[in-house]
């Protein structure tokens, strides 16, 4: 529960929580959020983890000269490809047995089954397209090893999307972050970030609904 609160606390007022970090860890930042984006990513049980609002945050944090652009840019894109990777190589290993179990400690199958369900709809995109959709990306990659997609297709997706998401967030935080009104209202910025990022999952909630109804 503290941790669920801590997480809700920290986006709330993002932009305290990172300049106490910035300012408290210096170059070990890179290193922490390096950490963030990776387990975001590539670990299935990590799916509340900040992804598109931390991003913008540091891309505004990098335009006040605080952190370098270019390296955010760099690390935090292999943090993402390393993340989808690994996230696709324990699918492929321990996926198959996951969905013939009812219930599996630490991952919510409600989540995986909605990954599998967004997979089986748009294919190898869905590697680019859930990059910028919560908790989708997190398990699309797990899925796409399930589906034994090959490796080079994979990768080739998932360094498109992963690259895209991190250099659309980071530049757009570098550029807007600091404009006068965003600056003001910028708590308000994140949740609109973060309803803009789940609105697609929303949408196709609602749409089977009802189809089913």
């Amino acid at each position: 529960m503290e941790l669920i609160v801590y997480i809700a606390d920290f986006f709330i007022h993002l932009d305290r929580h990172l300049g106490v970090i910035i300012q408290s860890f210096g170059s070990w930042t890179y290193f922490i959020f390096f950490l963030v984006i990776f387990c975001e990513t590539g670990l299935v049980v990590t799916p509340f983890l900040p992804g598109d609002s931390l991003l913008f945050g540091l891309g505004t944090f990098a335009a006040l000269g605080f952190l370098q652009i270019e390296w955010l840019l760099i690390l935090l894109s292999i943090a993402a490809v390393a993340g989808n990777t690994v996230n696709y190589a324990i699918g492929n290993f321990v996926g198959p047995k996951v969905f013939h179990k009812e219930n599996v400690r630490f991952l919510n199958k409600e989540y995986l089954n909605r990954a599998h369900e967004f997979y089986e709809k748009h294919g190898g995109k869905t590697i680019v397209l859930a990059r910028f959709i919560p908790i989708i990306r997190t398990f699309a990659p797990f899925v796409a090893g399930i589906g034994k997609m090959t490796y080079v297709r994979f990768t080739l997706y998932n360094v498109l999307g992963s690259v895209a998401w991190i250099t659309i967030f980071v530049v757009g935080g570098y550029y807007f972050g600091n404009l006068p009104f965003v600056k003001r209202n910028f708590t308000i910025v994140i949740f609109a970030i973060i309803i803009i990022s789940v609105l697609p999952i929303v949408i196709e909630y609602f749409r089977q609904r009802r189809q089913l109804s």
